[in-house]
């Protein structure tokens, strides 16, 4: 088994789409009053039928007090790294301290080209996130003297100046599949957070994931524990049984309850834009899965 330790996270994963208005917003909203711990939003800037996914996180700040929000994941391409570090700062400090950032490499070129973004291969996609993440982490040192210098193949920062720093230590989370991604996250990230339905074999496959973190990190001397794994999970309520997460309520509890002792699974990203089903998850799966972690724990 194995179980990080880390405290139970519960969110809500939206699609940003334009229509019917505001409908992301009212569902987080409800995110939040059901008791969710953290809401995020799918970010394809190249798809018309959403929402600029930045500008509703803002709105969303705007009319929340107690959740969390993150992309889920930002997509780097497009998203100059200096930037998107003061944007992440800027609206963490206006919230309190609510901001997460998750991030990925890219992956629909085709569509990041067609926005003006430039192709990469998988390894370059790779390095340039590596490249970016040390140029966030350096806008945000404001306690260290001088300015961020990072000269990378794909991102640089040339004596930019450092701040506003963030309200509280924004995690950096990374969506990622591959060993040299998993690797990566390993090395330099906060969390990780791939989503259950690409997982390549089932949940047999984060045993292998995990290892390739958890390498990582102890190579570069860094706690494996300290790397919050996410799931995001989908799935349907019903009265019966017929698979992993398609059942009822304390189903659900006792799956997710499995996958958080025995792969470390301690954040769970609810996939659906159905209210009722928010609703219920955070009501009656939520309470008891901490119920039950919490009991396996102390035996």
């Amino acid at each position: 088994m194995t179980d990080y330790g880390h405290d139970l996270t519960f969110g809500s994963f939206l699609t940003p789409v334009v229509r019917p208005p505001l409908h992301a917003v009212e569902l987080a909203v409800l995110a939040e009053k059901a008791g969710l711990d953290l809401v995020t939003f799918q970010d394809h800037p190249y798809q018309p039928a959403f929402h600029d996914t930045w500008t509703l996180m803002s709105f969303v700040a705007s009319r929340t007090e107690r959740i969390r929000i993150s992309g889920n994941v930002l997509n780097l391409p497009l998203r100059q790294p200096a930037v998107l570090a003061r944007s992440a700062a800027s609206l963490d400090r206006l919230s309190g301290g609510r901001i997460e950032l998750g991030i990925g490499a890219g992956g629909f070129w085709d569509a990041i080209e067609g926005m003006g973004g430039r192709r990469l291969t998988p390894g370059q996609s790779i390095q340039a996130l590596d490249e970016a993440i040390a140029i966030i982490r350096g806008i945000w040192a404001t306690d260290e003297r001088g300015g961020v210098h990072v000269d990378g193949q794909f991102y640089q920062a040339k004596g930019a100046k450092r701040g506003p720093a963030p309200a509280h230590d924004i995690g950096i989370w990374v969506g990622a599949y591959k060993p040299r991604l998993l690797r990566l996250v390993g090395r330099v990230a906060d969390g990780w957070l791939p989503s259950l339905p690409y997982l390549p074999d089932g949940l047999d496959s984060l045993t292998e994931m995990n290892r390739h973190i958890d390498d990582a990190a102890a190579a570069a001397g860094r706690d494996p524990a300290a790397i919050t794994r996410f799931l995001n999970i989908g799935g349907q309520f019903s009265r019966t049984g017929g698979g992993l997460l398609v059942g009822p309520p304390d189903q659900w509890a006792e799956e997710l309850t499995d996958i958080a002792l025995t792969h470390g699974i301690s954040g769970f990203v609810l996939m659906s834009d159905e209210p009722a089903t928010v609703e219920l998850f955070a009501r009656e799966v939520t309470p008891r899965v901490r119920e039950l972690v919490a009991a396996e724990r102390k035996a």
